[in-house]
């Protein structure tokens, strides 16, 4: 099967878990023996940058000039458009949401949904109505539809006229941080006191203030835990005046940035990683860090029970005292330590990329 793949997400993030999913799949779906194709011009992604070249038609730049993504985004959909109507797949998957498709005429489309953030929290984020437009035009448009956990397809059929039989939930796989190696960071320098961590964006549903709140309003967690986070780009200056407003001393909540190597480092090395988001449409990072036996401590809410079961000691995200709660429920049991490595590990055996690769596979063939 010929499958295309379009250039959205590739020309929109140089990192991020939309562009890792497309690329994590094509490189699994041609291990199944499929003939697949990325189009992506003029695009900045690091993760299709490191793909082989027989599964991508693209190139690579590190960065745009400054306010030009637009120009670029739009530009590559037109140039990839065309070359994907030459190729003559047999079904193209659209890796994000636009107003017009990528398919050549009678080619089946594909689409992932991969949450309702936008819909549930669109009176609070109204800068966003443009995503729900073009969201809304994708999803007329898509044959088949794919939704990244039982949650989002919920959500899904909560806020759109959709056709249930044409809506199917394949799970995510995640990146095995075990095996990266990690001793040539040994210098990297990291907090003399054990420290929780934070993965990925901070800002609103994200809730990282909320994680900081409940770290300052225990004593103990302030005397004995460092905060880190990885991701996300550096702290805002309201950030920063957060942080000193909540009384934490200097140097006490840090920031690291690079790549999967760091990342990995970090997941080995905290006491337990944090997932305090008020929304997630699956969440990759807890499974990465369950795997490598981080404990993990996440939001009872949307996708979170679904997606990591046993494997997480879970707090209602709205509550501060809860978040704290959980916590130092975690931190100060070795007994609760082990037990949630344990569950940890199982409940990640239960995703990989090969699975979701098979499982999109099943889809392409039936919408064909």
């Amino acid at each position: 099967m010929r499958i295309a793949y379009d250039p959205q997400a590739f020309v929109l993030q140089p990192y991020g878990g939309i562009s890792r999913y497309f690329t994590r799949l094509s490189l699994e779906l041609n291990n199944l023996d499929q003939d697949v194709c990325i189009f992506a011009d003029v695009h900045r992604n690091y993760y299709l940058n490191e793909l082989p070249k027989n599964i991508k038609n693209d190139s690579f730049v590190q960065s745009y000039p400054r306010y030009s993504w637009r120009l670029y985004y739009l530009y590559s959909q037109l140039i990839s458009r065309n070359k994907i109507a030459k190729w003559k797949p047999d079904i193209v998957h659209e890796t994000y949401y636009s107003r017009f498709g990528s398919s050549p005429y009678k080619c089946p489309t594909v689409l992932t949904i991969y949450d309702m953030i936008h819909e549930v929290y669109s009176e609070s984020l109204s800068f966003f109505d443009r995503t729900i437009h073009v969201k809304k035009s994708a999803i007329a448009r898509a044959d088949k539809i794919i939704c990244i956990s039982e949650n989002t397809r919920n959500d899904l059929m909560r806020f759109y006229d959709v056709n249930p039989q044409k809506v199917s939930v394949v799970h995510l796989g995640f990146e095995d941080f075990n095996l990266i190696e990690t001793t040539s960071l040994a210098s990297l320098t990291l907090p003399h006191k054990p420290f929780l961590l934070f993965v990925g964006l901070r800002a609103g549903y994200k809730n990282f203030i909320g994680l900081l709140k409940a770290a300052a309003s225990s004593s103990r967690l302030m005397n004995d835990f460092d905060i880190v986070a990885y991701g996300g780009g550096m702290f805002s200056d309201q950030e920063a005046k957060t942080i000193k407003a909540l009384g934490f001393r200097e140097g006490q909540v840090r920031h690291f940035l690079g790549g999967d190597e760091n990342l990995a480092f970090l997941y080995k090395k905290a006491t337990v990683f944090i997932y305090p988001s008020l929304y997630e449409g699956f969440g990759m990072p807890p499974l990465e860090a369950m795997r490598v036996g981080c404990p993990v401590v996440a939001s009872h809410t949307s996708s979170m029970p679904e997606v990591l079961g046993n494997g997480a000691n879970y707090f209602n995200s709205a509550d501060i005292e809860d978040i704290r709660k959980s916590i130092e429920q975690v931190v100060y049991s070795d007994t609760k330590i082990k037990e949630l490595k344990k569950f940890g590990k199982y409940q990640a055996s239960l995703y990989s990329w090969e699975k979701c690769a098979k499982e999109t596979l099943s889809i392409y063939r039936k919408c064909v």
